[in-house]
């Protein structure tokens, strides 16, 4: 390899270091595999214990074999107990993430403190400053008013 190329791959690769260790991708590639595990208890939930017994309660239907079989070509079967399946852990999932996010939000709240009551020399100074930038408009107006005035 010739210098050219060394010093192109090695720019490569500091850039792709510094992209790797940003927060954000970190923070998401952590977020998409905990996803992936929640997922997973989720569907669990769903297909080993509530699935069960929604189907007793439902005359005893077995979801995993509920479906339309059609009659024609090779027999093919629309699962549909699968699909019902599949929506319950989507809202499942999505109710869970929905209170996590809530619950997050009101510690963030929590730690954000309102801003310190200003002490009474701040508040002079502020009212010093209010004052000063009064003056400085009236005086601006009445030199206006002179001008105006003496142009006459």
């Amino acid at each position: 390899m010739d210098k050219k190329n060394k010093s192109g791959i090695s720019t490569i690769l500091n850039e792709f270091k510094q992209f790797i260790s940003k927060g954000n991708v970190i923070d998401l590639a952590v977020g998409v595999i905990v996803g992936g595990a929640f997922t997973s208890i989720v569907s669990s939930l769903v297909d080993d214990m509530l699935m069960p017994i929604i189907g007793m309660i439902l005359a005893g239907i077995n979801f995993k074999d509920f479906g339309i079989t059609i009659p024609w070509g090779n027999e093919p079967f629309i699962n549909i107990g699968n699909f019902i399946q599949a929506i319950i852990t989507f809202l499942l999932t999505a109710i869970c993430v929905f209170a996590i996010v809530k619950i997050i939000n009101l510690f963030y709240k929590k730690a954000e403190k309102p801003a310190p009551k200003p002490t009474k020399e701040e508040e002079l100074l502020t009212e010093i400053r209010d004052l000063l930038k009064a003056q400085n408009g009236v005086t601006t107006e009445s030199t206006a008013i002179t001008d105006t005035n003496q142009s006459e």
